[in-house]
């Protein structure tokens, strides 16, 4: 006669006790993000007393009120919002492409938004958020595509994918440096923007890139069903109901939403995409419903916390977002080519 379990013995258990101690993690990283918003409110160039920087948000006319509201509110507002983005595609394209060293930096979407917006402030004049979003997203879209199509499409491995990208990212920085040196406007308008910064933050920025991430981000928490059946094989995923070719082609609707918004309002900014998937993946596992929320919620805690120790670390002045997010992406980034070696031998 067959052994009948204890209650709480099961799979049903041990699956609850898991979501339970997610969701608990997912409470405690969002008590985390809170914590840095306060940071970066509270610090930056200028040294603002605690009490300073509460008369600046809660009195319009107090000294502060400018500092805090004109230029610290709308840059945490839009590191929370780019931050979001870009590590919630990173973590799609790693499951799209099934590459752990896929990145939207490292494989050339942003490369290809920027490459499109140098276009537009070179060649045509355009010089605003309205104007820039649109040439990002084609930008965006045009190299998601192409990368996925030159890496081999469905049969495409992380090494092709890797070398198309580095191929597309040089390709694509050389020729905003050569729009940029060609037109001393251009170079202007575009310096500290090629780099990644929050510096130029504006409140109407802010709301302008609200609807496109907030878009993408409803997108990619819709697919991580689909995609998690996906990761089956295409012929698995048909007899369970999803349709391939759809939840790709959404999928990279998500990426262009995500990562065009998000470079068009910032600039460039590498390695968010890649390291916080890879942090969250041991805790959550590869479980797409859990990972892609946890992504939106730790992302924005590493690009603010990398632009406030920007701001400290190089008083009066102030180190770019992005240049930390470099000095800091490197060596995991090779971290991770090792590992992924190690593991191929």
């Amino acid at each position: 006669m067959a052994r009948r379990r204890a209650p709480g013995t099961g799979k049903g258990a041990r699956n609850g006790t898991g979501n339970a101690a997610r969701a608990a993690g997912l409470a405690g990283a969002a008590l985390v993000l809170l914590a840095v918003l306060v940071l970066s409110v509270g610090f930056g160039a200028r040294q603002l007393s605690p009490s300073e920087v509460w008369q600046g948000l809660v009195a319009g006319d107090s000294a502060a009120s400018t500092v805090v509201h004109g230029m610290r509110l709308p840059r945490t507002l839009l590191g929370l919002l780019a931050g979001a983005a870009l590590g919630t595609a990173g973590g799609l394209m790693q499951a799209l492409t099934r590459n752990p060293l896929a990145d939207p930096g490292l494989l050339g979407v942003n490369a290809g938004a920027s490459a499109a917006v140098a276009t537009a402030a070179g060649f045509l004049g355009v010089a605003t958020f309205d104007g820039y979003v649109w040439f990002a997203l084609a930008g965006a879209a045009a190299v998601a595509v192409l990368i996925h199509t030159v890496g081999g499409g469905r049969g495409a491995t992380p090494a092709r994918l890797a070398l198309a990208g580095a191929a597309l990212n040089a390709t694509l920085y050389s020729y905003v440096s050569a729009v940029m040196l060609l037109d001393s406007g251009s170079l202007e308008r575009m310096r500290m923007w090629t780099v990644g910064s929050l510096a130029g933050a504006q409140p109407v920025t802010v709301a302008k890139v609200l609807p496109f991430i907030g878009a993408g981000l409803l997108l990619a928490l819709a697919l991580a069903r689909p995609l998690g059946t996906l990761s089956l094989g295409d012929d698995t995923a048909r007899a369970l109901g999803v349709r391939p070719a759809r939840i790709r082609t959404v999928s990279i609707v998500a990426v262009t939403l995500l990562c065009g918004a998000a470079t068009a309002a910032c600039g460039p900014i590498v390695f968010v995409g890649l390291i916080v998937p890879h942090l969250v993946r041991a805790v959550t596992g590869p479980d797409l419903r859990w990972l892609l929320p946890y992504c939106a919620v730790l992302a924005p805690v590493l690009l603010l916390g990398a632009d406030v120790l920007g701001r400290v670390v190089a008083r009066p002045g102030e180190l770019q977002a992005g240049i930390v997010t470099a000095v800091l992406g490197g060596p995991f980034f090779l971290y991770l080519i090792r590992r992924t070696r190690t593991a191929q031998l």
